[in-house]
């Protein structure tokens, strides 16, 4: 769907985005504290930072509200929240230091090469890899943040097991934007000398 830069950026799904940007201050200071509750509190607000991003980008196809403003701001709020999220558990000993790398890494990586293709005047789109790791991310950190056992499960080892998920996929499909960057240049190169 094509966004409408002149359409009003005042609309419920950004401010849904916005609030989820809103989250990420308040889920780091309660990761300074290592208790079991401040924990709990932590997924919990990260659970419902997920949440809108389901709500606004259904909200914004839905009511036809898509706008320039809210693609760009949308996936970096995504970022946001989970490298934040991510980082904080380092010095909680919940997540090696080398995979939140690896991901945040990636994250960044990926947003530069993005920022350079607008500059050639192609676009990269999420890929399906790309949704997928962002699914594998949320559930990773959710069970990290949770971090303790609940009703018999260990919140800790279900966030590990999705963390390797999420660093393979995360690999992966950073791996498959590079590639298609690439092949994009040298479509535009083949394309330039002919003419």
């Amino acid at each position: 769907m094509i966004s409408n830069p002149k359409k009003s950026i005042y609309n419920l799904p950004n401010s849904l985005t916005l609030f989820r940007i809103a989250c990420v201050p308040l889920v780091v200071v309660l990761l300074f504290f290592s208790g079991k509750t401040s924990s709990f509190l932590a997924a919990l607000l990260f659970g419902l930072a997920t949440l809108t991003d389901l709500l606004d980008g259904f909200l914004a196809r839905r009511r036809q509200l898509v706008t320039t403003f809210g693609e760009f701001l949308d996936p970096l709020a995504d970022k946001l929240i989970v490298s934040a999220a991510l980082i904080m558990l380092i010095p909680l000993d919940r997540v090696p230091a080398w995979m939140v790398v690896v991901i945040v890494g990636r994250e960044l990586a990926i947003t530069g090469l993005r920022g350079v293709a607008v500059s050639e005047g192609t676009t990269i789109k999420a890929s399906y890899l790309g949704k997928k790791k962002m699914v594998f991310q949320t559930v990773a950190v959710l069970g990290l943040l949770f971090h303790y056992e609940y009703f018999g499960v260990n919140c800790h080892a279900v966030g590990m097991f999705f963390m390797w998920l999420a660093v393979i996929v995360t690999l992966w499909s950073g791996f498959i934007y590079f590639r298609s960057f690439w092949h994009v240049l040298e479509e535009d190169e083949e394309g330039s000398t002919g003419s």
